[in-house]
């Protein structure tokens, strides 16, 4: 049972993720369609799923399920800032099974929300595979804007690939 919740979307509730939601996260991470995407070039375990759960109280990062309706659909995570900065990455992965409803992008916005008015961040970003475009579009449409390309940066199924980095400055986002 995902924890409670933290943040509301107009579809999601970005809910603590509780060590019952292991065998999701396993499950989505290690689903061919999900880690390709994700630089996620091991297989995870239970164990190994468990303990990265255990390590979430460290840091000063924010990870979260994402729910609809109380179940889990994918996880979204606001990678520590830099301080001096004021900007941190984010990342996030929803299960293939519920892909093309708008969850993520929902998702991206209500972590901004959060970055931005209770973290007072002024800046989210975030890089994607030339080869997943759909999450090229969930930031666009969450009103990030393409900031550059790391040439070959990345690899994947077996070739390297050009890595997309986003950016949304808190003076761009649409409250």
């Amino acid at each position: 049972m995902p924890g409670p919740t933290f943040a509301r979307g107009e579809t999601v509730e970005l809910r603590t993720i509780e060590p019952e939601d292991a065998e999701f996260l396993q499950r989505t991470v290690n689903d061919p369609r999900v880690r390709t995407s994700l630089a996620a070039y091991e297989p995870t375990n239970g164990p190994a799923e468990s303990e990265w759960i255990e390590s979430l109280d460290e840091g000063d990062g924010a990870d979260f399920l994402i729910c609809v309706d109380g179940e889990p659909v994918g996880t979204i995570g606001l990678k520590p800032p830099n301080e001096v900065w004021g900007a941190a990455e984010i990342g996030y992965m929803i299960s293939p099974d519920e892909w093309g409803e708008g969850y993520a992008t929902d998702a991206v916005e209500t972590i901004c929300r959060y970055a931005f008015e209770e973290r007072r961040l002024n800046k989210a970003y975030a890089t994607v595979y030339e080869t997943n475009p759909a999450s090229r579009r969930v930031l666009e449409k969450a009103g990030f804007t393409e900031e550059g390309v790391h040439r070959n940066e990345g690899f994947t199924e077996g070739e390297h690939v050009d890595i997309h980095r986003y950016g949304l400055l808190v003076d761009e986002w649409d409250r």
